[in-house]
């Protein structure tokens, strides 16, 4: 019976033009998603790389003016700009502190829209105004972006509820119900064998889509490991989709009810669940005002100036291997300014602290019931995949503070030692290198399979009651 099911539904799919349809959706759209992505990578890239070279540029200039400084010759730039002063070079010519894109990250834009992917730390700014936000235009933000994860995540469900919504009920409505169940086999049995050939033959579909994707993907290739974490994890994903189908043509009846049924859960898992613990965490734990934590800065910076000649010498007296060379002469605005950041930045860590608390909260919050929605789980995983989650933006967020501050410290003993910033010291200067740390999740695929299985075994239960109660006659 197994072997007459598989060749009269493959006869019956390609007679009705479903795989061949299937096959050019599904290729069109994984296709211009991918494209859609690597215009995004391509962009970035591009921007990075004018952010190099305009670095380039300066530091070429540098070099020059500190050349002809050194040889006493005369220079035509403001005197405030002369390399010559370390908080010059500290303001005037910082370093890119960049996060390159990963091999997939064209897969997913995850929080790309959100945070820019280069900054340039300068020794009078400050680390904790550093959000890394940019300018983005509010309808992408509503819509989001047309990239592969978007496809599998929010499109892939709905052609599986179009190509499996009526298994059952078509048979029931075009009156071959009575035919088949004079069959030797039970109708759960039945449907199951179709649903599965069905899933068979989409999931080589998706295979040989995702393998075009990749070869669209200019080198170094995405790893062989990737593609198949990739792969699982989407099969994975269509197997709950299909568990629901499963379910639901068992349990409802006809066809408009069980699309009905369908379209309700992909409302449920895809939108409605997230949109609603994403309020939840914004009701649970709103986060304080930012404009009140800025205008708190400005504040602390106005009372901290009106002191400041009080703060440098308490912070001489806690660093004297400064104030070897301090005489009063030399003190200028740097040396009151460099100063007082620290105690602006104490007197202000409990504020971010707070903001940055409520923000890890309602994070906590999402990660613990994401778990309800698939897709939830299986956008982040992709997001993960691709370098794009929250956590890899916090993670650079982290490195950037800290390389803020190892750009800052850098300076100091020049400018308190009141020493000038020459050429042999261009090499010494310190250089960002981006750590790109792992976060992805191993029990996502498992879990998924699980829930899956158990639907399955749903509706082998509920099948039994439904015999009982008269299959062919039920509506």
């Amino acid at each position: 019976m197994l072997s007459y099911n598989f060749k009269y539904e493959l006869k019956f799919l390609l007679r009705s033009r479903w795989i061949q349809l299937l096959s050019i959706v599904l290729l069109l759209l994984f296709g211009f998603s991918t494209f859609n992505g690597l215009k995004k990578i391509e962009k970035r890239k591009n921007d990075i790389a004018a952010a190099h070279l305009e670095v380039k540029e300066n530091d070429v200039m540098m070099l020059k003016l500190l050349d002809s400084v050194e040889r006493g010759m005369e220079v035509s730039v403001s005197r405030w700009t002369i390399p010559t002063s370390p908080m010059a070079v500290g303001n005037y010519h910082p370093r890119v502190a960049a996060m390159e894109p990963q091999a997939m990250a064209f897969m997913a834009t995850g929080q790309g829209d959100l945070f820019t992917h280069y900054v340039k730390p300068t020794v009078s700014g400050d680390d904790f105004t550093l959000n890394f936000a940019e300018m983005t235009s509010p309808v992408q933000l509503l819509f989001g972006s047309f990239d592969l994860a978007f496809v599998i995540v929010y499109l892939l469900p709905l052609l599986i509820i179009a190509f499996s919504y009526n298994v059952l009920s078509s048979e029931k409505e075009s009156g071959s119900l009575k035919l088949l169940a004079s069959q030797p086999i039970r109708i759960r049995h039945w449907v199951l064998q179709k649903l599965v050939l069905r899933f068979f033959w989409l999931s080589i579909i998706v295979a040989y889509a995702l393998t075009l994707v990749f070869f669209m993907v200019s080198p170094p290739f995405p790893k062989t490991a990737a593609f198949l974490s990739l792969f699982g994890l989407v099969i994975a994903y269509m197997l709950f989709w299909f568990a629901l189908a499963f379910l639901i043509n068992l349990w409802v009846g006809s066809s408009a009810k069980n699309a009905v049924a369908l379209l309700g859960l992909w409302i449920a898992f895809v939108l409605l669940i997230p949109s609603v613990l994403n309020q939840l965490g914004n009701t649970l734990y709103p986060m304080p005002s930012r404009t009140l934590m800025i205008n708190e800065m400005r504040g602390l910076k106005a009372e901290v100036i009106k002191k400041q000649d009080e703060i440098l010498d308490n912070y001489l007296r806690d660093h004297p291997e400064y104030a070897i060379n301090d005489t009063t002469q030399f003190r200028g605005f740097y040396h009151r300014y460099m100063a007082s950041q620290k105690l602006v930045k104490e007197e202000l860590s409990p504020v971010v602290n707070a903001y940055e608390g409520q923000l890890k909260k309602q994070q906590n919050w999402v990660g613990q019931f994401k778990w309800i929605s698939p897709a939830i789980i299986v956008q982040e995983s992709l997001n993960q995949m691709a370098g794009t989650a929250t956590q890899d933006y916090e993670s650079f967020r982290k490195q950037v503070v800290g390389f803020a501050a190892s750009w800052r410290q850098h300076f100091m003993p020049f400018l308190y030692n009141n020493q000038n910033f020459s050429q042999k010291n261009y090499t010494d200067l310190p250089k960002f290198q981006y750590q790109q740390k792992s976060f992805a999740s191993s029990v996502v695929m498992p879990l998924l399979f699980l829930i899956s299985v158990g639907l399955f075994g749903l509706g082998f239960l509920f099948s039994r009651r439904t015999t009982k109660e008269g299959i062919l006659t039920s509506s």
